[in-house]
């Protein structure tokens, strides 16, 4: 049921963390995975490299999600070699974290621009590839945070709800399409992501998590996969969090 052969899947920031548990789960599964970068060569040719035994269905490409011209652009090129597209993961995402008083303009837009703006560009781009074969799944990697808040992060607050948000609106929209739209709601996860907290903030985030610990990316993988399989036919418009029990 969870196969993936002959699937075609474009997945966003997945060369690190959680879009690269993702891609690899994928690709294990036998998908041919577009994997879209925004900039850190060094992490791609890693990945690159280390996937090698997948050969071509394993593609890298980079790509600011947030630029809709440059998007439109990766998508013509798809087009023109796939013609269809069967998953879509919404996962490239960024931080920049401070109180809403003293954070800067430039860092408020620049997340909205790219895990909300960028979600938009990716999944509008999408659809007509997946609308051309009537199916298709669409998927957000979002956060608890959108419901719950978190001090300092009001920005990526504010982006992950809207995620959430566009997901509900959008599975409304094409739904007798066969196409589903889903959110994956990842709390505390072990990637380097969450790189920058202390020791201390380690300890006392892992105490707000009933389960005791963090988890880690290919939990979170194992949720998208589901998601993106025909099992999934008639999950449409939910979020599955993946927190511990947070």
């Amino acid at each position: 049921m969870l196969a993936f052969t002959n699937k075609k899947a474009v997945v966003t920031g997945a060369t690190r963390g959680i879009g690269r548990a993702v891609a690899e789960a994928l690709l294990a599964q036998g998908a041919t995975v577009i994997g879209v970068y925004g900039g850190d060569e060094k992490a791609a040719a890693e990945f690159g490299k280390a996937m090698t035994e997948h050969g071509p269905r394993l593609r890298l490409s980079k790509l600011d999600v947030s630029d809709y011209q440059t998007a439109a652009t990766f998508f013509a090129a798809l087009e023109e070699e796939f013609d269809t597209l069967d998953i879509l993961v919404n996962n490239a995402g960024i931080r920049r974290d401070a109180i809403l008083a003293l954070m800067r303009e430039e860092d408020w837009r620049r997340v909205i621009d790219v895990n909300l703006t960028g979600g938009f560009n990716m999944t509008r781009l999408a659809l007509p590839l997946m609308l051309k074969q009537k199916y298709g799944r669409v998927i957000f990697i979002t956060s608890p945070m959108g419901r719950m808040g978190f001090p300092g992060q009001a920005n990526y607050a504010a982006s992950k709800a809207g995620q959430v948000a566009l997901a509900r609106s959008l599975c409304q929209e094409i739904a007798k399409r066969k196409i589903t739209v889903n959110c994956v709601s990842p709390g505390f996860i072990d990637t380097d992501f969450i790189s920058d907290l202390n020791e201390t903030q380690v300890k006392e985030y892992k105490k707000m998590v009933p389960a005791g610990r963090f988890g880690t990316a290919a939990e979170v993988a194992q949720a998208v996969l589901f998601l993106a399989s025909d099992a999934a036919a008639y999950i449409n418009g939910s979020i599955l969090d993946i927190t511990g029990g947070l």
